[in-house]
């Protein structure tokens, strides 16, 4: 059965970031953008990163550029962007297409895993987000208008799980 662990997109350097590295761990993929109506989100995310990760969870963002190109900067100026705007200090990856013919593999199999609202595969907007377990399987999808803080008991459900039995809250 595939995984994200089988998976190693870019990090923002262009150098590949396996993400076996976070076999162990729950992580929370979301697309983002710098210049969108949900990119005040990452102010949520960070707090979710600062609150979770000693019991650990990992917050991973994947820039896209694919809506509304609310995502032109080059990976020096998202760094940027994120680090004075939002403080963010989770990893904050290559940027990538999420729908399409050149979508980043990883992105295909969260999609074909867990499907958006009506059954769809495509991601709609920006800030979509998947919740991983710590096995690597995708345990929940979120619509972008999702905000962060309201993932705290699915995250606080997937960090009490233990051999694949889920804690309250999933």
């Amino acid at each position: 059965m595939t995984t994200i662990h089988d998976f190693t997109p870019d990090g923002p350097d262009g150098t590949p970031h396996p993400l076996a590295q976070y076999r162990g761990k729950v992580v929370l993929i979301v697309n983002t953008a710098s210049k969108c109506g949900f990119t005040p989100q990452y102010e949520g995310l960070e707090a979710l990163w600062r609150a979770h990760r000693a019991a650990g969870l990992v917050v991973l963002a994947f820039p896209c550029n694919q809506f509304g190109a609310q995502e032109p900067g080059d990976a020096a100026e998202i760094a940027r962007f994120c680090n004075l705007t939002y403080d963010v200090s989770f990893p904050v990856l290559a940027k990538i297409d999420v729908n399409g013919a050149g979508a980043d593999p990883l992105f295909v199999h969260l999609k074909a895993e867990k499907r958006g609202l009506l059954g769809t595969e495509a991601i709609k907007w920006n800030f979509t987000k998947f919740l991983i377990g710590r096995d690597g399987r995708i345990i929940g999808r979120y619509a972008p208008q999702t905000k962060p803080a309201a993932l705290e008991a699915a995250i606080a459900g997937a960090l009490a799980e233990r051999d694949g039995v889920y804690g309250e809250g999933i």
